[in-house]
């Protein structure tokens, strides 16, 4: 009983002497996002991932087997949803990733691909509080495949191919000018004219009889 009440207060005083050095982190460097997160939050941020995964989860292997047509899928699902903030990559350089706080991780480096794949599995799932990293988990047996195929594709982005990044690169969403400049280019290497303009209708003044 009495080690159970040591290491109780031994917890609460390394959580007040974090939570203190957090509050001057921020105290002293604001919150703005442009910021690069401190050692300690970094840290703290690794840690709490870490806790938030049962280990139930992180010992689960992988639910999917990986084919070609699976893997074919995750690219295209990568693609489409991740790709904006991670790129097609995984390497982060990104303009939503350089604007979140963390940064987006290079998730080619060791520090996501030293995660098992439950962890990477839970992350998708689940999402990481107070981080841009959003819940992606649907509930159903569907979307847990899903997840469980982007597993597969996060670890082979260390061995992506250029030629594998360009057929993501058609699949990327695209804004109204990408879509109008494709479509623009695509009607002058067909030879086809521009639209005609419609013709304006005259507009006749009233003449009055005096």
């Amino acid at each position: 009983m009495k080690h159970t009440i040591r290491a109780l207060l031994i917890l609460i005083v390394l959580a007040e002497v974090v939570g203190g050095l957090v509050a001057y982190t921020i105290v002293r460097r604001g919150i703005s996002a442009r910021a690069e997160p401190s050692r300690i939050e970094a840290m703290m941020a690794r840690t709490m991932r870490s806790l938030a995964t049962p280990g139930s989860v992180k010992s689960q292997p992988n639910a999917m087997p990986k084919t070609d047509e699976v893997m074919a899928r995750a690219m295209a699902h990568f693609a489409d949803h991740c790709a904006v903030c991670h790129a097609n990559d995984g390497s982060g350089d990104t303009e939503m990733g350089h604007g979140m706080y963390p940064r987006v991780p290079d998730m080619r480096a060791a520090a996501t691909q030293s995660l098992s794949d439950g962890e990477l599995f839970s992350i998708i799932e689940n999402g990481i509080r107070l981080t841009g990293m959003p819940a992606w988990g649907t509930g159903t047996p569907e979307g847990e495949r899903e997840s469980w195929a982007l597993v597969h594709f996060i670890r082979h982005l260390p061995s992506l191919t250029p030629e594998e990044i360009a057929r993501m690169e058609a699949l990327n969403p695209k804004t109204p000018d990408q879509l109008r400049e494709e479509e623009e280019t695509r009607r002058f290497l067909a030879g086809e004219t521009p639209e005609s303009a419609p013709a304006k209708t005259p507009v006749h003044k009233g003449h009055h009889d005096h």
